[in-house]
């Protein structure tokens, strides 16, 4: 299934205590908790490009080709290469703290980090 289109998250679990394992100070992380993020996807084939909007107008863009080492960034601005990979339908990328993965079940984005044995889990819905 494809992953292009609007997305905007619906549910998270396991916010707070990823964010702590990742240094976000707790200030950001109540500024955080409730927002509703949107992910925008556009897909061509194995390109992808693959943008999160946050509050106060912030974005962070990563395109990259399945199979292929991509320049990619994450939200604090931390720049560093990766290989996005499919496997079974789901994106699988490894950033520089934790591992993350992409699916679509059920007509829903379904995102998971794993950062050591803590987990952030996020359901969007398409808009």
């Amino acid at each position: 299934m494809s992953f292009a289109g609007r997305w905007e998250t619906e549910t998270q679990e396991g916010y707070d205590a990823f964010c702590k394992v990742l240094g976000i100070p707790d200030d950001v992380i109540e500024r955080g908790r409730d927002y509703k993020l949107i992910t925008e996807v556009t897909q061509d084939g194995k390109d992808f490009t693959w943008t999160l909007l946050y509050p106060a107008n912030a974005k962070v863009t990563n395109k990259f080709t399945i199979g292929k080492e991509a320049d990619m960034e994450t939200i604090g601005g931390k720049k560093f290469k990766a290989t996005v990979q499919m496997e079974g339908g789901k994106l699988s990328v490894t950033f520089p703290n934790y591992h993350h993965t992409s699916e679509i079940s059920g007509g829903k984005l379904i995102e998971t980090s794993k950062a050591g044995s803590v987990v952030l889990k996020r359901i969007s819905k398409k808009i």
